[in-house]
Order: structure tokens, then C-alpha cells, then sequence
């Protein structure tokens, strides 16, 4: 049963969802301009907000769900173990998308959701890092990034948290992070990463 419920957690996590509002609302696919990547970034980039927020909240929706999956199907222990593994094969779904041949984004929306299932105070923290950054430097790349950073900052030192599971997966989701934003560190680095802007369309890359 475990194995079945993975295995939704993945097709979960592949609904593509700025591919297809590209394709069905635009007659476009999103991956073919900007960045390239499948997320709500390089969506609101290439198609505008109309179209960015809700995919942002589709890709969002999908990983909370998918931890949510051990209250629904009978016989799926309900334990920080599993949640995790269910949250790793929706993340995995979004950056290998098994509907639009394996071509999506960096599943930082998914991740969001999956850390708002998991440990929903410490999100919020961390939602409230990226905010400020971005405020303040307009990057969402380095806004990801901090925020990630800062999650397992927060799990340990502000909620104490004791359980190894919790702590180990703080500090992956920090790691997947910059290992995914390779591209945006050199080009911070470079001074060349493009800040956002809603007033109009751009080429930051996507999340």
C-alpha cells in the first residue's frame, strides 16, 4: 500500500500545471521561452500574473496534498517518516513530470507545500524570510534560497525539534535548493541574475 500511494504522491506531483494553462489558455508552452523550466516563475515571466498565481497555487496544492495522502488511504502509517517520502515523490513528480515527458520545473512551489504539511510554522517563517528578501533585492532565486536556508535554521533552534527524520529533511530541503539554483548562484555572482519585475514580462529563471 505504501508503494501505491508513492507512486500517486509522484503522478500527483507531475500535474504540469504551467505547461498546460500555457497550452490550453495560450496556445504556448511555457518551457519554449524564458527559462525554459516548467514553475510559476518563468509563468508570470511569459504569460503574467493571470495565469502565474494560479499555477503557483496548483503547484503549491499538489505537494500539501500529497503529504495528505496518509489521511486518506487506509493502512498508510501516519508518520513524519512517510510524509516525507510522499513529499520527495511529488517534488520528484514536478521536476520529472511523467505527463509532458519528464520536462519540469525545480518543485519549489511543491516544496512549499509539502514543508506547510509537514512542519506548517516553520513554512510560514520561512515564507516570511523569502518575502523580505524579495522585497528588499527582488530575486526570487536568492529569496528561494534564504528561505530554504533558514528552514532548518528554524526547525532547530526556534522549535527545538528532536526527531532526526525532521531534522535531516530541513536540512535536504535546504540542499535540493542550492543544488537546483546552481545557474542562479553564478549568475548572482556575476551580477547577471535578472530581478523581477510584475510590471512587465522578463527572463528570471523560474522556480
Amino acid at each position: 500500500m505504501i508503494f501505491l500511494t508513492v507512486l500517486i504522491a509522484y503522478l500527483m506531483g507531475s500535474i504540469a500545471s504551467s505547461v498546460w494553462v500555457g497550452q490550453i489558455f495560450y496556445g504556448i508552452d511555457v518551457r519554449e521561452y524564458g527559462s525554459g523550466n516548467a514553475g510559476a516563475t518563468n509563468t508570470i515571466r511569459v504569460l503574467g500574473l493571470k495565469a502565474g498565481i494560479p499555477v503557483l497555487l496548483l503547484d503549491v496544492l499538489k505537494g500539501f496534498l500529497a503529504v495528505y495522502l496518509v489521511y486518506v488511504i487506509p493502512g498508510v502509517p501516519n508518520s513524519t517518516d512517510v510524509k516525507i517520502i510522499l513529499g520527495i515523490a511529488s517534488v520528484l513528480g514536478h521536476i520529472f513530470p511523467v505527463y509532458v515527458g519528464f520536462r519540469g520545473g525545480k518543485g519549489i512551489a511543491t516544496l512549499l507545500g509539502i514543508v506547510i504539511a509537514i512542519h506548517p510554522y516553520a513554512a510560514l517563517l520561512s515564507i516570511a524570510t523569502f518575502a523580505v528578501v524579495f522585497i528588499i533585492s527582488r530575486y526570487v532565486s536568492l529569496s528561494s534560497m534564504l528561505a530554504s536556508l533558514a528552514f532548518p535554521f528554524w526547525i532547530v533552534f526556534k522549535y527545538e525539534e528532536t526527531e532526526l527524520s525532521m531534522i535531516i529533511f530541513s536540512v535536504a530541503v535546504a540542499i535540493l535548493v542550492l543544488i537546483t539554483h546552481q545557474k542562479n548562484i553564478e549568475r548572482l555572482l556575476n551580477k547577471e541574475e535578472s530581478r523581477i519585475s510584475f510590471s512587465k514580462k522578463g527572463n528570471d529563471d523560474d522556480q
